[in-house]
């Protein structure tokens, strides 16, 4: 459900337009690790049988993974927002030492967690798709090549799926944060809270006085 709050209380985060990018890579990165998980553990595949179909399903998703974040650069918030996330800026550092020692933290819009989490993701999906090409077509390839990709293709693939682990745990812990990206608005309270610095750009507008 949408927040539950007056309109003063409630700041737009996200637009329709981010909402769906998010929603359509992350079905994207469910079936690529699910398939990669299949593939991976013999006893997984069995259970499938058809792993000529897993393979083709897992190299296609994985080849379209980055093109809802393509087509997302058609829209103006999508842009801004990446923009915010590749800035990492003194409230960013002040953010870490304040994790490191459970302080109070300030944050704009993206903390430096979610910037680090944003940035190390971006450079291992292109890892992946870089490999898996080569991994592919196996005919335009040397089979030194082949071999470093494969052993890359593999150790990136843990690392995404530990990445991806953690921010569906830290989603679960914050449903708020979920509904936000689903609705497109939190509450003011969420927002000074967890982004001080993002909420004093958005100042409470006066209501009208009855005369």
């Amino acid at each position: 459900m949408p927040p539950q709050a007056e309109p003063s209380d409630l700041i737009r985060r996200f637009t329709a337009a981010e909402h769906w990018i998010h929603r359509t890579t992350a079905a994207l990165m469910g079936v690529v690790l699910v398939t990669a998980l299949f593939l991976y553990e013999p006893s997984l595949a069995q259970l499938v049988g058809r792993r000529r179909l897993l393979v083709t399903v897992h190299e296609w998703t994985g080849i379209t993974l980055p093109v809802p974040l393509l087509a997302g650069l058609a829209s103006r918030a999508f842009r801004a927002d990446l923009r915010r996330l590749s800035r990492f800026g003194p409230p960013d550092r002040g953010w870490v030492r304040a994790a490191l020692l459970r302080r109070a933290r300030q944050a704009g819009k993206f903390n430096a967690g979610q910037k680090l989490y944003a940035s190390i993701l971006a450079g291992a999906v292109l890892v992946m798709v870089w490999t898996g090409l080569i991994m592919w077509f196996t005919d335009l390839t040397p089979l030194t090549w082949r071999i470093e990709a494969t052993f890359l293709h593999d150790w990136v693939a843990l690392l995404i799926g530990a990445l991806v682990l953690g921010h569906i745990r830290m989603a679960v812990r914050d449903p708020e944060a979920r509904r936000g990206l689903r609705w497109g608005q939190v509450s003011r309270a969420w927002a000074r809270r967890h982004h001080p610095l993002w909420e004093k750009k958005h100042p409470v507008r006066d209501e009208p006085q009855e005369t």
